[in-house]
């Protein structure tokens, strides 16, 4: 017997959690980033490094969705994982701080923290949509993942500024401190939101166990031998790929071509962010009321928004050739905020619907193969980014035409993720005959060893 469908109540409560991964993480990126560059006076490499080893680990994504899908819960891959990320932000402040005395030992603490909080998110934030895929209803998904979103968004927006009241003055003792603090709060936060929605699953987890489970290979193969699943596998690394890559430009770009100063250059993308936000809410409405009840309707969302991205970079990186008025860069930004949060949230409610569809309880390993995409090309996005602006700048490429060219290039990826969108196929995924007698002889070697 399936559990009953998730509530709004249920859902917030699991966007919850993601408001407390997101403080956590929220440190890692900007408060130790910054600590490590200016107080300490370190290469911006070394924070770099590390937050992409955050995201590098999680490859073995796929691994902790499986094991919340043989387990049969995902509570304890949800508890243990805020559990290893809050230890890992902990560990992150005092290898920061150790650096100040010891470089080498403070920086080793420090990149197996990051490498914790790696492990930690991905385990965690795989096992909630895992568990959002497979408890809400298919005319809740868009609005469901716009949710979770933004409480991901917000634990941003709420751990930042009060973390930095509490920083001033700065001292080493004062990052442990205040890092401890938001780690032990954020953990507490994420086991009172979980606690008892799993409450029926006992059974449940004890009556698929007396079932054969595949191994982790078998389950991996048989999720990669579905078509959608593996070619959606491809649409979020491209589309990642092109919506991170952008995050490290457009702020310097206002800075080098139009003379912004840090301030104006921090509002705008305070525009950019706001937009993001109007974007999912729009998408999640419409999707719900205007008949977007089915995967298809999610699929025309996504692809409107990768092309009105395309379009809105290449207007971006127009603003700088044409030279153009700021506030027509402001409103092309505004205009890239807008169309990634479209595509951003019907990408997530059409994952939950794919995740959720398959044969088998494989929700966790497919939400871990499209999360580990997605890490990937996360890490990668930046470095791609700021790799093609150093080749140009290194042949005397003027810097707005560095800019524009990589502007350019991550339009046309979004275009090739819109193409990539459409091919993707609808209703539930179909193993290939191959994973199927794979699946079949597990099955009657099992039973063989049974009897």
């Amino acid at each position: 017997m399936n559990p009953a469908p998730l509530g709004w109540p249920n859902i917030v409560r699991l966007g919850l959690v993601q408001t407390a991964l997101g403080a956590i993480v929220v440190l890692m990126t900007s408060t130790i980033n910054r600590v490590m560059v200016v107080e300490l006076a370190l290469p911006a490499m070394v924070p770099g490094l590390l937050v992409a080893s955050h995201y590098g680990v999680q490859i073995l994504r796929p691994a902790w969705g499986y094991g919340s899908d043989v387990g049969g819960r995902r509570t304890p891959w949800i508890i243990g994982g805020m559990a290893v990320l809050a230890l890992g932000g902990v560990g992150a402040a005092l290898g920061t701080a150790l650096a100040a005395t010891s470089s080498i030992l403070g920086l080793v603490l420090a990149a197996v923290a990051f490498l914790f909080v790696g492990v930690g998110a991905g385990a965690a934030g795989t096992s909630v949509l895992a568990m959002l895929a497979s408890r809400v209803a298919p005319n809740r998904r868009a609005a469901a993942a716009t949710t979770v979103w933004v409480m991901m968004i917000f634990g941003f927006a709420i751990t930042a500024p009060l973390a930095g009241h509490f920083l001033d003055p700065f001292s080493n003792a004062r990052l442990i401190a205040v890092t401890a603090t938001v780690s032990g709060m954020a953990f507490l936060l994420a086991c009172v939101a979980v606690w008892g929605l799993e409450a029926g699953a006992n059974a449940q987890s004890r009556q698929t166990s007396t079932h054969a489970k595949p191994s982790f290979r078998d389950a991996f193969l048989q999720v990669w031998s579905e078509p959608s699943a593996r070619q959606f596998t491809v649409f979020i690394f491209v589309s990642m790929l092109a919506y991170s890559a952008q995050e490290l430009l457009v702020e310097p770009f206002a800075g080098l071509v139009f003379r912004m100063t840090p301030g104006v250059t921090t509002k705008l993308a305070g525009v950019q962010h706001m937009g993001v936000l109007i974007g999912m809410i729009c998408v999640a409405v419409a999707a719900s009321a205007i008949g977007g009840r089915t995967l298809g309707s999610l699929r025309m969302w996504t692809i409107a928004g990768c092309l009105a991205s395309a379009v809105s970079l290449a207007a971006i990186a127009a603003s700088g050739l044409l030279g153009w008025d700021p506030l027509a860069l402001r409103a092309s930004v505004f205009a890239l905020g807008l169309s990634n949060g479209m595509f951003a949230v019907a990408a997530i409610g059409s994952m939950m619907g794919l995740a959720g569809s398959g044969a088998g309880s494989r929700e966790g390993t497919r939400m871990g193969l499209w999360g580990a995409a997605q890490a990937v090309a996360f890490g990668l996005g930046g470095l791609f980014a700021t790799v093609l602006i150093d080749i140009a700048r290194t042949f005397e490429v003027s810097p707005v035409r560095a800019y524009a060219l990589v502007f350019i290039v991550e339009a046309l990826a979004f275009v090739v993720s819109a193409i990539l969108a459409n091919r993707i196929p609808q209703g539930a995924p179909q193993e290939s005959p191959l994973g199927q007698q794979r699946l079949a002889r597990k099955n009657q070697a099992s039973v063989v060893t049974q009897n």
